[in-house]
Parts: C-alpha cells; structure tokens; sequence
C-alpha cells in the first residue's frame, strides 16, 4: 500500500490539469507497451494493448481479447476545479499586474487564496503560417490570490461573501510588461509567438501525508480515483475486454466533444466491435461500466450535513452510491458488492441528504449515448472542490483492489441472474 501511495502522490504532483494528466497517463500506458491509436485512421487490431486521445484531454485505453463477448469499462475523469485563463488576461490595476480569470467548475472560492500558483495547459504558437501545440507546466508558483486581512475586513469571519470578479484575479506582478507570453517563455523552452492557449492556475503545494493516515493535497477530486482505475487496469489479468476511459468536463457537464456526454466511449466501443467482429447490441448487454468519481465523507464538525445511515467517514472503504439520480441498479451493485466481499475489501454505501442536490455521474452521462449495466463508486472524501483535499490512505489503495478485481472476475448475466464463475 505505501508504494501505490507514493506512486498516487508522484501522479497528484504531475496532473496539474487536463492537459497534463492525460499527457502523463500516456507516458505511463507507452512505457507499458500500448499502442497509441488515431481516430481519424482505419484500426487494425493485431495487438492487444492500445490507447486512443481525443482533443489532448481524454483519453481511452483497452485489452483486448479476441474469445471476450463483454466489455469491464471503469470511467474516471482528470479535470479538476480551478481557474481557467481568459483570452486577453493581463491587466494592470492598482499597482499590479493582474490575470483575467474564470472559476472551472464549482470551486470552493475561499480555499483558492493565500497559496502559491502556477499555470498548465496547451498552446498554440505560430512560426510563419505554421502553428503547433504544445503541453506546458511552468511548475514554478508565478501567482497569488491575496486575501483582505482581518483589519480591513472585520466581518471576514463571520460573512466571508467572495465576489468572483473583484476578490480572486490574481496578481502576477508590479511590472505591467509581465505578461503571459512572457511567463511561457521564461520557463519553458518556448520561443515562437503564442496564438492561442487552453490555460489553467493550479495551486502549486505538493501533496502531504498526515499522521500516516490521511492525504491532503490538491487535485484529489478526481485524480485519486483516475490512478486507482489506472493502477488496476495495467495490473490486472483478465479475460475479457478491459476498458479505461479517462474524460475531461466533468467538472463543467461533460457536454464537449471530449466529455462523456459525447460520440467517444461509444465510437471507440463500435471500432473495436467491428475489429472483433462482436455483436455490439449483445455483447453490451453482457457488459457494465463502472463511474468512479468523489463523493462526501461524514464531516468531524458538521453531522447535520449528512445523511441519517448512508455518509461514512473517510477509512470506510469504496463507497457504493445508489441514490436515485445515480446510474447504480440493484445488479450492478450485487457485481461490486459480491467483488469486495469475497475479497476482503472494506466498502460502504453512500446517500446524500434528500435536501442537498447532487451531481450527475459519468456513467450516467455516458448511458445518454450506450445502453448498459451501470455502476457508480468512488471515495469519500473532506473539503471536496478545495485547492486542497483529504482522503484516507487506506481507502484509495480499497478502490485500486476493488477495480482490479473487478477486471479480472469471471460472471455471466442470464436473465437478471448473475453467476461467479
């Protein structure tokens, strides 16, 4: 377990957004012998190890098994709540040299302030009538979004109302000649003239290990999840046709060309179908996938945010979501359950309060675009959407045993009835 938290801790550190995360994802799956695919070229499958990129932001891998007549699909995705980058950023006010920026996601706003940041992404430089993408890290902290101290701002502890445009711009400078441009140039190895860019702030402190028993770290939600799913993918020795599907927009709806409210899962499932010669209506109906995601964990100072049975504290195992806007049905679930139970692997259910709403799923967004079996599981987690997070040790390393497992079990679905071969 200490080994695959070092690993997860070294994975955090590195997937400073989209970009990064599945740049790194691919450097992992290369250095394991897979075989990148390209969508706009005919497949031929004469291999068993591949991996596909949409965009430079998802990304699909796969084992195959020509005798397989199911597909075992985990679902993860590598976009993260912070602040995307707007055209045109710069502007100087006040004294500073300031970042136009826009909150991805749901971001905890107060969590974002007083830490040292730094920018990653993809851009796009001209040289001539020739333009080239580029995935960048600057890795140094370049801003910071300062709060209002105590004196100037009495009622910051009882009424801390952040205005989205006024209190979280951040500063980058005192010399208006600072701009992004130079900032890329300064510590990368970029010369050409930037044209375009996808660029994202990420609080630069590095994870850390609390009492041996807790991680707190930034990006957490949901890259915790992704290299569990990672991690069992690449370990696992199963029989049938492994899936993993990493997506971005999670955090914004999943509704882009890259999402899992898109043509990709599905295109990617038809390609290899067709490749395989399978039956894709039957062999989905043999199938599940399996959304792993965050979730809540009972919190130590507020009990009343939680539900009356369903919300565990962290070190509870997997965690089971099956509430009624979940994709999780009563098979799905007998499939997991029976999975950590024979394996001796902790798990619990999870259900949020009836008056907090709650997000949708990707393999629900995914069931918009294929008809199959369904599960949704995750990690409980404290200070979900912070720049910093805590989940248990013990739990990430339940969720990498409970996937791999679930790569490599053997069942049948007849009828509704389910046999563990």
């Amino acid at each position: 377990m200490n080994d695959f938290n070092q690993k997860l801790i070294e994975f955090l550190k590195k997937g400073t957004c989209i970009f990064t995360c599945i740049n790194e994802i691919k450097k992992i799956l290369l250095n394991n012998n897979y075989i990148e695919l390209k969508e706009n070229e005919k497949w031929n499958l004469d291999n068993k190890k591949y991996f596909i990129i949409r965009n430079d932001a998802s990304l699909i891998a796969f084992h195959l098994n020509k005798k397989a007549d199911k597909f075992k699909i985990v679902c993860t995705h590598g976009d993260t709540p912070s602040f995307s980058i707007k055209p045109n950023p710069e502007y100087y006010e006040n004294g500073y040299q300031k970042l136009n920026i826009a909150p991805y996601g749901g971001i905890l706003n107060y969590g974002f302030m007083d830490r040292p940041m730094s920018i990653a992404g993809r851009i796009i430089t001209q040289k001539e009538n020739k333009y080239q993408s580029h995935i960048i890290d600057l890795k140094e902290p370049v801003a910071i979004i300062p709060s209002i101290a105590i004196h100037q701002n009495d009622t910051a502890n009882s009424n801390l109302d952040l205005n989205t445009e006024v209190d979280l711009m951040p500063i980058i400078s005192l010399n208006k000649k600072n701009t992004i441009e130079n900032l890329i140039k300064n510590y990368t190895n970029i010369k050409d003239k930037l044209f375009e860019y996808d660029l994202f702030l990420y609080n630069k402190e590095e994870p850390v290990i609390i009492n041996h028993e807790f991680l707190a770290s930034p990006r957490i939600d949901n890259l915790s999840c992704t290299y569990a799913g990672l991690e069992a993918f690449l370990k696992s020795q199963g029989q049938d046709i492994d899936i993993l599907v990493v997506f971005n927009s999670e955090e914004i709806g999943s509704n882009t060309l890259e999402g899992a409210d898109s043509n990709f899962l599905i295109d990617t499932l038809k390609k290899i179908s067709a490749n395989l010669n399978l039956d894709l209506p039957i062999t989905l109906n043999n199938s599940i996938v399996i959304s792993a995601d965050n979730t809540h964990a009972r919190h130590p100072n507020h009990d009343e945010l939680s539900d009356h049975t369903n919300t565990p504290p962290l070190n509870s195992g997997i965690m089971i979501m099956k509430e009624t806007n979940s994709s999780t049905n009563s098979i799905s679930s007998t499939i997991m359950r029976h999975i950590c139970e024979s394996e001796n692997i902790k798990h619990s259910y999870y259900t949020s309060r009836n008056d907090y709403a709650t997000g949708s799923t990707l393999a629900g967004a995914s069931l918009k675009h294929l008809s199959i079996n369904s599960l949704d599981i995750g990690l409980a987690m404290l200070a979900m959407h912070s720049s910093f997070e805590v989940i248990s040790l013990k739990d990430s390393y339940f969720l990498y045993q409970a996937l791999k497992k679930f790569y490599e079990i053997n069942y049948t679905l007849n009828n509704n009835e389910i046999n563990f071969l």
